[in-house]
């Protein structure tokens, strides 16, 4: 990405992609509502068993039963949002990262982690973005955040992670791009 954008970049690994909708017009796993409602019925049988029998065995292990298939909701925003492009590809996603420059932004797939790095595919441009349609980025509070309003928290893989981040960035809003 630093030899196609010309640009110093910061390259982070996301975490868990599965997250939730606050957006009208979508679940909160993210899937258009009024579409594809057999199938929806038999996810929501299926999860009411899988959380019963979750329970029992909480309770019966002296935990509290909670609730196992809850995503924390991380991208919101008005019905038919910009981040909804970005949201609908980042789903089947096996290995994301978060390419940042001055001027681009990008989410680069690696493929599933568990595979040897010898037999993984090449990486693939999911999604990319350029001034002035690229979306304002607050490392801070890892958001990316549309014009319309709409926004997506990125979570990072880990405390590695966090740790890399802090090479490039210094409170309150200055970005060290080519690291400190």
């Amino acid at each position: 990405m630093r030899d196609r954008w010309r640009e110093p970049v910061i390259v982070l690994r996301l975490g868990d992609t599965d997250v939730g909708f606050d957006v009208p017009g979508r679940r909160q796993d993210g899937t258009v509502k009024g579409k594809r409602l057999v199938r929806r019925f038999f996810w929501n049988v299926l999860r009411g068993i899988g959380t019963a029998v979750f329970a029992v065995f909480a309770l019966a292990n002296g935990g509290a039963p909670g609730r196992p298939f809850r995503r924390e909701v991380r991208v919101s925003g008005p019905a038919n949002a910009l981040v909804l492009d970005l949201a609908d590809r980042l789903r089947p996603v096996g290995g994301p990262w978060l390419v940042c420059s001055p001027s681009c932004l990008a989410v680069v797939d690696t493929g599933s982690t568990v595979t040897d790095p010898a037999d993984a595919p090449p990486p693939k441009i999911v999604w990319e973005a350029r001034q002035p349609q690229a979306p304002a980025l607050n490392f801070p509070k890892r958001t990316l955040t549309w014009p319309d309003g709409s926004s997506f928290r990125f979570p990072l893989h880990g405390r590695p992670e966090e740790q890399h981040l802090r090479k490039y960035f210094e409170p309150p809003a200055t970005v060290h791009w080519n690291g400190r």
